[in-house]
């Protein structure tokens, strides 16, 4: 047991290790937030400051005024939860499958994770809008929808793979001495051990197509239609020049839904995970 303990230096080590990343990740959000609430003359100069001398909402208002950004995040709300609903609907039975019967069809299931993994986006946006030319798709939030769907699903399947196989096949087995059917077993004993992944892989579906960019951003025409990421980039002027206040203000309440969702689930996940570990 004594060669398993950390000592109090290696402890100390890890916990300044951790604080340093913590810091790293926080870093862009709070400098976000700092700005958002910066007024004009705040943010014009040349000796910034991280929290604002004189807050305001100014930025708030005039990011409402100049853009449609509730109509955007109403899109963007839409396609990310049709696209965590339909993935994770169409990925947990075949992740039950492919991860209890082991074959040709689990290795076809890694395979094509790793393959569509790999493909960048610029490779595969030019076949992409001619499929959905052809299926009259373009500039529709069913077409993003269905991209969405598909991008996502390789990885959602290999993940609740890995939940799968967490799940001891005993438990099924011993439902089954116990006279219960198949479709009793994957509903009474499998399925409450899944929840904690199926969560989780919703949140990664949710998460990934509420901040994806470069398909809305070819799909999508009409500015009634476009999505918040999209809807982002009108901030920046011919030139390239931002306009700082309200793009951070619209930036920033462009990442609450994510915090929010994430926030909300957390517990849920750890607590899942631990309940599941409990009755294996």
């Amino acid at each position: 047991m004594s060669a398993l303990r950390t000592s109090g230096p290696a402890r100390f080590g890890q916990y300044l290790a951790l604080l340093a990343y913590l810091v790293f990740l926080a870093f862009p959000f709070l400098w976000l937030v700092s700005t958002a609430f910066k007024p004009a003359p705040e943010l014009a100069s040349l000796h910034p400051t991280w929290i604002p001398k004189d807050p305001t909402l100014a930025n708030f208002r005039q990011a409402f005024d100049e853009q449609p950004l509730l109509r955007a995040a109403a899109n963007s709300l839409v396609a990310a939860v049709s696209a965590a609903v339909i993935a994770v609907g169409v990925a947990t039975p075949l992740a039950y499958v492919t991860a209890r019967h082991r074959g040709r069809l689990a290795s076809a299931a890694s395979a094509w994770v790793v393959i569509s993994q790999a493909f960048p986006f610029v490779l595969v946006i030019i076949p992409l809008f001619l499929i959905l030319k052809n299926l009259h798709l373009i500039n529709s939030v069913l077409g993003l929808v269905m991209v969405y769907v598909v991008w996502s699903l390789p990885f959602a399947l290999w993940m609740l793979m890995g939940y799968v196989r967490a799940v001891p096949a005993e438990l099924e087995e011993a439902a089954a001495v116990d006279g219960a059917g198949r479709l009793r077993t994957l509903v009474s004993v499998t399925a409450p051990l899944l929840v904690p992944g199926i969560v989780a892989t919703a949140l990664f579906a949710f998460v990934t197509a509420w901040n994806e960019f470069f398909f809305a951003l070819v799909l999508l025409k009409t500015p009634e239609k476009q999505t918040l990421p999209v809807v982002l980039t009108h901030f920046l002027g011919a030139e390239g020049v931002a306009d700082l206040g309200p793009l951070a203000a619209a930036a920033f309440l462009a990442t609450l839904p994510s915090l929010v969702v994430f926030a909300l689930l957390q517990r849920r996940i750890t607590g899942g995970m631990l309940a599941g570990a409990v009755k294996s």
